[in-house]
């Protein structure tokens, strides 16, 4: 029998093939590695490209929205000046036969030995300024611009006597507020 030495570096080789294999199993795990990165990062890149694109397009759609909404506001302003300018020329043709029966009450109304100096107009009250004969006068034409359909409320507010060329008169300012009757046909107007 005969003995056998091995004196091939075994240990050694086996060390090689250990390091062989471990980079082996690095290189592999590094390509991975870097090809998931690679991966991730692309597909997040994707992503952040495809949001920012959205974004974009929502950008744009907001500045279309918001010229839209100024472009209404615009109207809506128009439309609201266009609506009180209606209104008021409503309201002139709604006054237009007040000042009709206005002055048609101050003639009728207006006694014999009074007769009216001034004549203001503050919103619906009137200020009438004028002259007398004598107190009674006055006082029956308060009643009668009472009884009036287009004037109501009559109240004095001065009344003086006075001498004018040796005749006494009575100087008055008095105040009235103007009214508009509906008649019977109108309301059935405003109701219908």
């Amino acid at each position: 029998m005969s003995t056998r030495i091995n004196l091939l570096p075994w240990r050694e080789e086996l060390k090689k093939a250990r390091q062989k294999r471990f980079f082996t199993v690095l290189g592999t795990t590094a390509a991975l590695g870097a090809a998931v990165w690679f991966a991730g990062h692309t597909y997040l890149s994707g992503q952040i490209d495809y949001h920012e694109r959205r974004n974009e397009m929502l950008r744009t759609e907001i500045r279309q929205l918001d010229r839209q909404i100024a472009r209404i506001r615009e109207l809506e302003s128009t439309r609201d000046q266009l609506n009180a300018r209606m209104e008021v020329i409503q309201e002139l043709q709604r006054g237009r036969p007040q000042i009709v029966h206005l002055f048609e009450e101050m003639v009728t109304t207006l006694p014999e030995g009074l007769y009216l100096e001034s004549l203001r107009q503050q919103g619906d009250r009137l200020i009438l300024t004028g002259v007398g004969e004598s107190n009674a006068r006055v006082s029956t034409y308060m009643e009668r611009l009472d009884g009036s359909g287009w004037l109501t409320d009559p109240s004095l507010d001065v009344i003086e006597v006075r001498d004018r060329d040796g005749i006494r008169v009575s100087n008055f300012t008095l105040r009235v507020r103007q009214t508009s009757p509906m008649p019977a046909d109108a309301d059935e107007e405003d109701a219908g």
